[in-house]
């Protein structure tokens, strides 16, 4: 299958998912990343290396198809939403996708939401245009310091409902990756710590039977 792994920054692809991109590559699925804010301007601590970093933390996922926009960062509210849509399903349409997986839509970051939300609007591409593939799959993916803080009671708030084993070796590549970016792993408790982790993806491990798991929920499946 082809996955479209649609996020908001660098960075967020290793964040969320680095473990199940990897696993996919290494079992022969084609994965490609959309980034919708290439240059995370307002981020603290900004790697004056950022683009040098994302390089290296997709040659160590195993990606090689990234798809870059320079829509602004934390002001991804103020661009038109067609605008954030028609960079997705341009995505979509060259890379074929079969699979997209995007921030869920209640995340605390104002650019993963517009993100979401975009993705959704794209993933009907294949409704809208004479010939063109049916999506097979679209989830959403939990951003650690972003999904856990989805703190509005009334929003239906992330709830795994996928789960894909990542084994230790998994694990450890996915922190690699993270590591690349400069300015983005911090100490413990932090949820970007290498302890936070470990830990988040033992619990979902151990909510599936598993060992190590990232979790998803999907939103849309056909088969």
């Amino acid at each position: 299958m082809n996955y479209l792994f649609v996020v908001a920054h660098p960075d967020d692809e290793s964040d969320a998912a680095g473990g199940t991109i990897n696993k996919l590559i290494n079992e022969g699925h084609s994965v490609a990343v959309a980034i919708m804010v290439s240059q995370a301007a307002a981020r603290k601590d900004l790697s004056e290396t950022l683009s040098k970093d994302e390089e290296e933390a997709m040659k160590i996922l195993g990606v090689e198809k990234v798809y870059h926009a320079d829509f602004p960062n934390i002001k991804m509210n103020t661009v038109p939403h067609l605008e954030l849509v028609q960079f997705i399903e341009s995505c979509i349409e060259d890379w074929k996708a079969d699979a997209i997986v995007t921030h869920h839509p209640t995340d605390t970051n104002n650019d993963h939401v517009m993100t979401s939300y975009a993705a959704q609007a794209a993933s009907r591409l294949f409704q809208r245009r004479t010939g063109f593939p049916q999506l097979k799959l679209f989830m959403y993916m939990e951003t650690p310091s972003a999904t856990e803080w989805s703190l509005d009671t009334s929003a239906k708030r992330f709830i795994p409902n996928y789960f894909v084993e990542i084994d230790k070796e998994g694990l450890e590549t996915k922190i690699k990756a993270l590591q690349a970016y400069k300015g983005v792993m911090r100490p413990y408790p932090h949820p970007r710590s290498e302890e936070a982790y470990e830990g988040l993806a033992a619990y979902r491990g151990c909510q599936a039977g598993l060992k190590y798991a990232e979790a998803f929920e999907i939103a849309f499946e056909a088969h």
